[in-house]
Protein backbone atom coordinates (compact mmCIF):
# COMPACT_ATOMS: atom_id res chain seq x y z
CA UNK A 1 0.00 0.00 0.00
CA UNK A 2 1.30 3.46 -0.91
CA UNK A 3 0.88 6.24 1.65
CA UNK A 4 0.84 9.78 0.28
CA UNK A 5 0.74 12.60 2.85
CA UNK A 6 2.66 15.86 2.93
CA UNK A 7 2.61 16.33 6.73
CA UNK A 8 3.34 12.70 7.59
CA UNK A 9 6.26 10.77 6.09
CA UNK A 10 5.49 7.05 6.05
CA UNK A 11 7.91 4.17 5.55
CA UNK A 12 7.07 0.47 5.74
CA UNK A 13 9.73 -2.17 6.27
CA UNK A 14 9.43 -5.76 7.53
CA UNK A 15 5.91 -5.22 8.83
CA UNK A 16 6.69 -1.96 10.65
CA UNK A 17 5.09 1.28 9.46
CA UNK A 18 6.81 4.42 10.75
CA UNK A 19 4.77 7.61 10.50
CA UNK A 20 6.94 10.68 11.06
CA UNK A 21 4.92 13.81 11.77
CA UNK A 22 6.45 16.85 10.09
CA UNK A 23 4.20 19.92 10.39
CA UNK A 24 6.36 22.99 11.09
CA UNK A 25 6.77 25.13 12.99
CA UNK A 26 5.91 22.87 15.98
CA UNK A 27 3.49 20.14 14.95
CA UNK A 28 0.34 21.93 16.08
CA UNK A 29 -2.54 19.64 15.16
CA UNK A 30 -4.21 21.81 12.57
CA UNK A 31 -7.25 20.53 10.71
CA UNK A 32 -4.90 19.57 7.87
CA UNK A 33 -2.67 17.49 10.16
CA UNK A 34 -5.69 15.96 11.90
CA UNK A 35 -7.23 14.91 8.58
CA UNK A 36 -3.97 13.36 7.43
CA UNK A 37 -3.51 11.49 10.72
CA UNK A 38 -7.08 10.23 10.55
CA UNK A 39 -6.60 9.19 6.93
CA UNK A 40 -3.36 7.40 7.66
CA UNK A 41 -4.85 5.57 10.66
CA UNK A 42 -7.78 4.38 8.56
CA UNK A 43 -5.46 3.18 5.79
CA UNK A 44 -2.88 1.44 7.94
CA UNK A 45 -5.55 -0.29 10.02
CA UNK A 46 -6.51 -2.32 6.95
CA UNK A 47 -2.97 -2.87 5.61
CA UNK A 48 -2.25 -6.59 6.00
CA UNK A 49 1.44 -5.94 5.38
CA UNK A 50 1.76 -3.96 8.63
CA UNK A 51 1.85 -5.48 12.11
CA UNK A 52 3.27 -2.55 14.08
CA UNK A 53 2.76 1.21 13.66
CA UNK A 54 5.23 3.71 15.13
CA UNK A 55 4.40 7.41 15.39
CA UNK A 56 7.33 9.81 15.82
CA UNK A 57 8.15 13.43 15.04
CA UNK A 58 10.63 15.12 12.75
CA UNK A 59 10.84 17.95 15.32
CA UNK A 60 13.09 17.07 18.29
CA UNK A 61 11.25 19.55 20.54
CA UNK A 62 7.64 18.59 19.81
CA UNK A 63 5.79 15.33 19.19
CA UNK A 64 2.45 17.12 18.72
CA UNK A 65 2.11 20.44 20.54
CA UNK A 66 -1.69 20.40 20.88
CA UNK A 67 -4.82 20.87 18.77
CA UNK A 68 -5.08 24.14 16.86
CA UNK A 69 -6.70 26.72 19.20
CA UNK A 70 -7.57 28.97 16.27
CA UNK A 71 -9.55 26.08 14.79
CA UNK A 72 -11.31 25.44 18.12
CA UNK A 73 -12.43 29.07 18.16
CA UNK A 74 -14.29 28.34 14.92
CA UNK A 75 -16.23 25.39 16.38
CA UNK A 76 -20.02 26.03 16.42
CA UNK A 77 -21.49 27.53 19.60
CA UNK A 78 -25.04 28.31 18.48
CA UNK A 79 -27.82 26.62 20.40
CA UNK A 80 -27.54 24.20 23.31
CA UNK A 81 -24.85 21.51 23.56
CA UNK A 82 -25.87 18.18 22.06
CA UNK A 83 -25.03 14.82 23.65
CA UNK A 84 -23.99 12.61 20.72
CA UNK A 85 -24.66 8.88 20.70
CA UNK A 86 -21.71 8.02 18.44
CA UNK A 87 -18.03 9.01 18.70
CA UNK A 88 -17.11 12.32 17.09
CA UNK A 89 -14.46 12.20 14.33
CA UNK A 90 -11.51 12.94 16.65
CA UNK A 91 -12.66 10.30 19.12
CA UNK A 92 -13.08 7.95 16.18
CA UNK A 93 -9.48 8.48 15.09
CA UNK A 94 -8.18 7.85 18.60
CA UNK A 95 -10.32 4.74 18.95
CA UNK A 96 -8.98 3.45 15.64
CA UNK A 97 -5.43 3.83 16.96
CA UNK A 98 -6.43 2.08 20.18
CA UNK A 99 -8.31 -0.82 18.61
CA UNK A 100 -6.66 -1.51 15.24
CA UNK A 101 -5.37 -5.12 15.03
CA UNK A 102 -1.74 -3.96 15.14
CA UNK A 103 0.57 -2.74 17.86
CA UNK A 104 0.69 1.08 17.98
CA UNK A 105 3.64 2.88 19.55
CA UNK A 106 4.18 6.60 20.22
CA UNK A 107 7.83 7.62 20.29
CA UNK A 108 7.64 10.93 22.16
CA UNK A 109 11.01 12.60 21.86
CA UNK A 110 9.84 16.08 22.90
CA UNK A 111 6.80 17.90 24.23
CA UNK A 112 3.31 16.51 23.80
CA UNK A 113 0.16 18.32 24.89
CA UNK A 114 -3.57 18.70 24.47
CA UNK A 115 -4.91 16.75 21.51
CA UNK A 116 -1.42 15.44 20.80
CA UNK A 117 -1.30 13.83 24.23
CA UNK A 118 -4.79 12.44 23.71
CA UNK A 119 -3.65 10.89 20.43
CA UNK A 120 -0.49 9.47 22.02
CA UNK A 121 -2.37 8.10 25.01
CA UNK A 122 -4.60 6.16 22.60
CA UNK A 123 -1.58 4.20 21.37
CA UNK A 124 -0.79 0.82 22.91
CA UNK A 125 2.61 1.97 24.15
CA UNK A 126 4.43 5.26 24.72
CA UNK A 127 8.16 5.84 25.16
CA UNK A 128 9.85 9.10 26.09
CA UNK A 129 13.23 10.78 26.40
CA UNK A 130 14.68 11.81 29.75
CA UNK A 131 15.20 15.56 29.87
CA UNK A 132 13.22 16.05 26.66
CA UNK A 133 9.71 14.63 26.97
CA UNK A 134 7.10 16.85 28.63
CA UNK A 135 3.42 15.89 28.90
CA UNK A 136 0.72 18.49 29.47
CA UNK A 137 -3.01 19.03 29.13
CA UNK A 138 -3.39 22.78 28.84
CA UNK A 139 -7.13 23.05 28.14
CA UNK A 140 -8.58 24.05 31.53
CA UNK A 141 -6.62 27.34 31.72
CA UNK A 142 -8.18 28.16 28.32
CA UNK A 143 -11.65 27.63 29.77
CA UNK A 144 -12.31 24.29 28.08
CA UNK A 145 -11.57 20.65 28.91
CA UNK A 146 -9.62 17.90 27.15
CA UNK A 147 -12.30 16.90 24.66
CA UNK A 148 -10.35 14.44 22.51
CA UNK A 149 -10.47 11.44 24.92
CA UNK A 150 -8.23 12.99 27.61
CA UNK A 151 -10.67 12.98 30.52
CA UNK A 152 -11.45 9.32 29.84
CA UNK A 153 -8.05 8.02 28.80
CA UNK A 154 -5.81 9.62 31.44
CA UNK A 155 -7.61 8.21 34.53
CA UNK A 156 -7.28 4.76 32.98
CA UNK A 157 -3.55 5.27 32.47
CA UNK A 158 -2.43 7.12 35.58
CA UNK A 159 -5.36 6.95 38.03
CA UNK A 160 -7.98 9.50 39.05
CA UNK A 161 -5.87 11.69 41.34
CA UNK A 162 -2.94 12.03 38.96
CA UNK A 163 -5.28 12.64 36.03
CA UNK A 164 -6.83 15.47 38.04
CA UNK A 165 -3.40 16.96 38.68
CA UNK A 166 -2.53 16.81 34.98
CA UNK A 167 -5.89 18.12 33.76
CA UNK A 168 -7.01 20.58 36.45
CA UNK A 169 -3.50 21.76 37.31
CA UNK A 170 -2.35 21.85 33.69
CA UNK A 171 1.09 20.99 35.04
CA UNK A 172 4.05 19.84 32.99
CA UNK A 173 4.98 16.22 33.64
CA UNK A 174 8.56 15.22 32.88
CA UNK A 175 9.58 11.88 31.43
CA UNK A 176 10.62 10.25 34.70
CA UNK A 177 7.34 11.21 36.38
CA UNK A 178 5.33 10.13 33.34
CA UNK A 179 7.06 6.73 33.47
CA UNK A 180 6.47 6.38 37.21
CA UNK A 181 2.80 7.32 36.84
CA UNK A 182 2.20 4.88 33.98
CA UNK A 183 1.82 7.32 31.09
CA UNK A 184 5.11 6.18 29.56
CA UNK A 185 6.21 2.57 29.31
CA UNK A 186 9.80 3.72 29.71
CA UNK A 187 11.77 6.95 29.96
CA UNK A 188 15.05 6.46 28.12
CA UNK A 189 18.19 8.50 27.48
CA UNK A 190 17.47 10.61 24.37
CA UNK A 191 20.14 8.84 22.34
CA UNK A 192 18.58 5.45 23.08
CA UNK A 193 14.93 6.26 22.40
CA UNK A 194 14.64 5.57 18.69
CA UNK A 195 16.82 2.46 18.79
CA UNK A 196 14.74 1.01 21.62
CA UNK A 197 11.44 1.70 19.87
CA UNK A 198 12.71 0.31 16.56
CA UNK A 199 14.02 -2.85 18.21
CA UNK A 200 10.72 -3.45 20.01
CA UNK A 201 8.67 -2.72 16.88
CA UNK A 202 10.71 -5.14 14.78
CA UNK A 203 10.55 -7.77 17.50
CA UNK A 204 6.75 -7.61 17.65
CA UNK A 205 6.43 -7.48 13.85
CA UNK A 206 8.32 -10.76 13.65
CA UNK A 207 5.58 -12.60 15.54
CA UNK A 208 2.40 -14.12 14.01
CA UNK A 209 -0.06 -11.42 12.93
CA UNK A 210 -3.07 -13.31 14.23
CA UNK A 211 -1.54 -13.67 17.68
CA UNK A 212 -0.67 -9.95 17.80
CA UNK A 213 -4.21 -8.93 16.85
CA UNK A 214 -6.05 -11.33 19.15
CA UNK A 215 -3.73 -10.80 22.13
CA UNK A 216 -4.25 -7.05 21.81
CA UNK A 217 -8.01 -7.55 21.56
CA UNK A 218 -7.99 -9.65 24.72
CA UNK A 219 -5.98 -7.06 26.66
CA UNK A 220 -8.40 -4.32 25.55
CA UNK A 221 -11.29 -6.45 26.78
CA UNK A 222 -9.93 -6.00 30.31
CA UNK A 223 -10.90 -2.32 30.08
CA UNK A 224 -14.56 -3.02 29.36
CA UNK A 225 -15.52 -6.47 30.66
CA UNK A 226 -15.92 -7.86 34.19
CA UNK A 227 -13.23 -10.40 35.04
CA UNK A 228 -15.38 -13.50 34.49
CA UNK A 229 -16.50 -12.29 31.07
CA UNK A 230 -12.96 -11.25 30.18
CA UNK A 231 -11.63 -14.68 31.06
CA UNK A 232 -14.31 -16.38 28.99
CA UNK A 233 -13.46 -14.16 26.02
CA UNK A 234 -9.75 -14.83 26.53
CA UNK A 235 -10.38 -18.58 26.38
CA UNK A 236 -12.38 -18.12 23.18
CA UNK A 237 -9.68 -16.02 21.54
CA UNK A 238 -7.02 -18.52 22.64
CA UNK A 239 -8.96 -21.23 20.84
CA UNK A 240 -8.96 -19.04 17.74
CA UNK A 241 -5.17 -18.74 17.79
CA UNK A 242 -4.83 -22.53 18.06
CA UNK A 243 -6.61 -22.88 14.73
CA UNK A 244 -4.13 -20.62 12.94
CA UNK A 245 -1.62 -22.68 10.89
CA UNK A 246 1.03 -20.06 11.63
CA UNK A 247 0.61 -20.75 15.35
CA UNK A 248 0.95 -24.50 14.88
CA UNK A 249 4.14 -24.00 12.87
CA UNK A 250 5.55 -21.55 15.41
CA UNK A 251 4.99 -23.91 18.35
CA UNK A 252 6.64 -26.79 16.52
CA UNK A 253 9.58 -24.58 15.59
CA UNK A 254 9.91 -23.52 19.25
CA UNK A 255 10.34 -27.16 20.26
CA UNK A 256 12.80 -27.79 17.40
CA UNK A 257 14.94 -24.89 18.64
CA UNK A 258 15.17 -26.42 22.11
CA UNK A 259 12.08 -25.04 23.81
CA UNK A 260 11.29 -26.86 27.04
CA UNK A 261 14.92 -27.71 27.63
CA UNK A 262 16.70 -26.09 30.56
CA UNK A 263 19.41 -24.44 28.47
CA UNK A 264 16.96 -22.91 26.00
CA UNK A 265 14.51 -21.76 28.65
CA UNK A 266 17.26 -19.75 30.35
CA UNK A 267 17.34 -17.58 27.20
CA UNK A 268 13.71 -17.87 26.16
CA UNK A 269 13.39 -14.13 25.47
CA UNK A 270 15.99 -14.47 22.72
CA UNK A 271 14.85 -17.91 21.63
CA UNK A 272 11.38 -16.76 20.61
CA UNK A 273 12.89 -14.28 18.16
CA UNK A 274 14.51 -17.18 16.31
CA UNK A 275 11.17 -18.80 15.50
Amino acid sequence: MAYDYDLIHVTVDDGVAVATIDAPPMNVMTLALYLQLAGFCAEVASDDGVRVVVFRSADPDFFIAHFDVEAILQFPTEGDPVRETTPNPFHGMCEQVRTMPKATIAEIGGRVGGGGSEFASSCDMRFGAIGRTIVTQMEVPLGILPGGTGTQRLPRLVGRGRAMEIILGSVEIDAETAERWGYLNRALPPGDLTAHVEALARRIAGFPAGAIALAKQSVLNAERLPLDEGLAEEAYLFQQTLRDPEAQAAMRRFLELGGQTREAELRVGDLVTDI
